[in-house]
């Protein structure tokens, strides 16, 4: 008895396309960012974005990392996500803080934003020539 055959390479790529629209539409707004904030930020028009998040199109490498960079990740960690590439493959290094935070299922909505708010003004307090302390450290 023959195996009853897989899905076909169309499937999959459809489903793959589906699954990096909503990690996009996911952290878009994990980081309370409108369609059209993206858009500005991207400089890619606000409805190929809403394509791009409804699976419609695939975006070509320079609008991905564009979309990721507006997002405050990694285009390897955004395929990842989407479950478009191995983490492995995506150079074997840790995480970053932001991936993690956004990744963590134990944490809500809110509590991802709380944490990520916190931990960019100590990048930028450490950017501006300040020390890039903890409440209580001296």
């Amino acid at each position: 008895m023959a195996d009853a055959p897989g899905p076909s390479a169309r499937e999959v790529g459809r489903a793959q396309l589906e699954r990096l629209g909503r990690v996009i539409r996911e952290q878009r707004k994990l980081a309370e960012m409108s369609l059209r904030d993206l858009a500005a930020r991207t400089n890619v028009s606000n409805p190929y974005l809403s394509q791009i998040e409804r699976g419609l199109h695939e975006p070509s490498v320079r609008v991905l990392k564009a979309i990721a960079g507006a997002l405050n990740m990694s285009a390897e960690a955004l395929m990842v996500q989407a479950g478009m590439l191995d983490e492995r493959a995506g150079g074997g290094s840790a995480r970053s803080v932001v991936d993690a935070v956004r990744a963590d299922p134990l944490l809500t909505d809110e509590q991802k934003a709380a944490l990520l708010t916190v931990y960019r003004s100590y990048i930028e307090a450490g950017e501006a020539g300040g020390p890039a302390r903890g409440p209580g450290v001296a």
